[in-house]
C-alpha cells in the first residue's frame, strides 16, 4: 500500500532525483514531489516522497535528522491532506478598514 512521507526543512536546490536517491535504500520509492511557491516557481523547503508504507517506518528512523548540505532534515508520516484546504483561520478576514462603524 502506498503512503506519503513529509521532508521538511531541506536546502532549496534539492532535486527530485537526489531525493529519491535517498530514499531509494529503504524502499520502494513510487513518487517525489518538491513542493514550489506558486508565484515564484522556488522550491518551499519540503517535499513528499510516496512509497510502500511498510517502508516508511524505517525510513523515517533512518532519515530524520539526517544531515543534507547542512539541512537537518525532518522527516515523518505525511498527514492526510485537509477537506477543506483553503479554509479561513479563525480571526482572519473580513474587512481591513478599521475605523469604527458610522465614523
Amino acid at each position: 500500500m502506498k503512503r506519503s512521507v513529509y521532508v521538511g526543512n531541506m536546502p532549496e536546490d534539492v532535486t527530485e532525483s537526489a531525493l529519491r536517491k535517498l530514499f531509494e535504500p529503504h524502499g520502494e520509492v513510487y513518487g517525489v514531489s518538491v513542493i514550489t511557491d506558486r508565484e515564484s516557481g522556488r522550491p518551499r523547503g519540503f517535499a513528499f516522497i510516496e512509497m510502500n508504507s511498510e517502508a516508511i517506518p524505517a525510513a523515517i528512523a533512518a532519515l530524520d535528522g539526517h544531515d543534507l548540505d547542512g539541512h537537518r532534515l525532518r522527516v515523518s508520516q505525511a498527514r492526510p491532506r485537509s477537506r477543506y484546504p483553503m479554509r479561513r483561520r479563525p480571526g482572519h478576514g473580513g474587512s481591513r478598514d478599521r475605523s469604527p462603524r458610522g465614523a
